[in-house]
This record gives structure tokens, sequence and C-alpha cells, in this order.
């Protein structure tokens, strides 16, 4: 049997987990993965995600990568992990790809979703999954400031100061808001992201939104290249990685 690597692309639900990336004594999505598949297979794996998402951030299309020696045919793997996984991880698809490729460095294009809920009454059907912020937000304003954030540029502001990546340089190519009866849904896409950005972004327009900055305070934020310019961090529970382009 020859070495194969393996792209998957996986959902889950971030509620329970510390986030992906594998930690010492802490359920996360990376380290419950590679579990399923060292029960499939026999055989330790290392699992790599493009994105490290945080404690309770959710994905419909993360992708993640892994390397292995396995009589399990490809297209068999998705079925087969998912047999060890707990219901809020699953498998969506699983497909051979080369040697060389990286699914950190190759990633395109990242889109995250982020949901805000402003009725008065907590959707606790949906709470999970959302911010709920019992506020009227003005989605015409917010989509106004979203828009002076499309283009290359230096996002230092929305970074948070644990990021200690060179550069603070990122393309985003679209960041729209719209609304929905009391629903309000943010979804930003970039080349990459810095650590937080886009709950950093999401914060930022929420002051926007219910009126205590001006649209045009997007452009002072970006300009001071410091994290205390901008908004408060939005909460975890609302953000989603949508989908992952190689």
């Amino acid at each position: 049997m020859a070495v194969r690597k393996i792209k998957l692309v996986v959902q889950y639900d971030g509620s329970a987990y510390h986030g992906w990336a594998r930690q010492p004594g802490l359920p996360t999505v990376q380290g419950t993965i590679e579990e399923a598949i060292e029960k499939l297979a026999g055989s330790c794996v290392e699992v790599i995600g493009s994105s490290r998402t945080d404690a309770g951030v959710h994905a419909l299309g993360q992708a993640a990568a892994f390397s292995i020696d396995s009589p399990v045919p490809t297209e068999n793997f998705a079925k087969a992990i998912n047999s060890y996984l707990p219901a809020d991880i699953a498998v969506a698809a699983a497909n051979e790809v080369p040697a060389g490729f990286d699914v950190i460095r190759d990633t395109k294009r990242k889109l995250y979703r982020y949901s805000i809920y402003t009725g008065p009454l907590r959707p606790v059907l949906s709470i999970r999954y959302c911010r709920h912020f019992a506020c009227r937000l003005d989605a015409a304003a917010m989509a106004a400031a979203a828009g002076r954030l499309v283009g290359k540029m230096d996002f230092k502001s929305f970074a948070s100061a644990a990021d200690e990546r060179e550069s603070t340089v990122r393309t985003v190519y679209r960041c729209d808001v719209r609304s929905e009866g009391q629903w309000v849904y943010v979804e930003i896409e970039a080349d990459g992201f810095l650590y937080n950005m886009v709950r950093n972004i999401v914060g930022t327009l929420t002051e926007v939104g219910r009126g205590r900055w001006p649209v045009e305070k997007i452009d002072e934020i970006l300009e001071a290249r410091d994290r205390r310019a901008a908004g408060p961090m939005a909460p975890a529970q609302g953000l989603c990685l949508v989908s992952i382009e190689y």
C-alpha cells in the first residue's frame, strides 16, 4: 500500500470544543477527528486544518488534510470516519490530493458568516449559533461601513494583540451585511484572516449599526493600525466558517 494524502471537508458544532487545534486534556475538533481515524485505521495521523477556529466557533466548510497508508478506499473515507465521530462533527467529503498539497498555504479564499439576532427574546433553538443582541441595528449603515473594508489593506486594527504574524495586510474580496426580519448576517470573504479579525470586524460594525459610530469611523480605525481603535470583539458562537476555496 502507498501513502496517500486525503483532503477532508469538515462540518462541526463548536459549542463543546476548545477550538480546532489539539490541546492536551481538552476536547478539540482536531483531536476528536484524529482519534476517529486512529480507531478506523489503527494508526496515528496528524490532521492539519486550514483554519484554527476558536472555542465555540462552528464550521460548514473547514478543510483538513492528512497522510495515511490504509486499505480503505478514498471514496469510503468520509462514511468510515463518520462512524467513529460524535454527532456534532461530520466529514462531508474526502478526496485524494497530490502529496505536495498544503491545506494552509494553498488556500485562495475563505468565507465566514456571522449571525446576529436582534429580537427582544433570545432565540433558544438558535442561541448556540448566533449572538443575541437585543437592540435595533441599522443594517444599511453597517453595510456601508463594511464596504469600506473591501480591498487590499492593512487590517492590524482588527487583529488580536496575540497575533504575531509579520504582515497584517490582507485582501477582503467582499464584506456584506444583510437583514432578514430580526436577523442580521455579516459575510466576509478574504484571502486570509488575522487572529480574531472577523469577530473584531463584526464587533466594530455592530457599533456602527447601533448608532454609536458613523460609517466613516472605519477609515479612522484602519489608519490607526491599533486594536484599541476598533470595536469590541463579537462572541464566538455567532461565527461560522462557511467555505474554503483552493
